[in-house]
């Protein structure tokens, strides 16, 4: 339902980008409960996400998106991929 295959014109893993990064949302790979979350909690096609903070070892990962703070596991995040805004 939500997968589209990885690569380089479909963008880059969310879990990739470092803090203060802002970025685009391309897609939410998956077709399971987590990639559900994802979309319902706000990670849709052309939605502007911010990389906010890393924890020290790198787990989790705080975003900001549509005027909220959210805070996703890096395996989580991997399943969002984005491309530069």
């Amino acid at each position: 339902m939500f997968e589209i295959p990885h690569d380089a014109a479909a963008g880059t893993p969310l879990d990739r980008e470092r803090a203060g990064a802002s970025l685009r949302v391309v897609s939410v790979q998956g077709d399971d409960a987590i990639a559900r979350r994802l979309v319902d909690l706000g990670f849709r096609p052309n939605t502007e996400v911010r990389v906010e903070r890393l924890a020290p070892l790198g787990d989790p990962i705080q975003f900001r998106l549509h005027g909220y703070r959210l805070a996703l596991r890096r395996s989580e995040a991997r399943r969002v991929l984005v491309t530069a805004r």
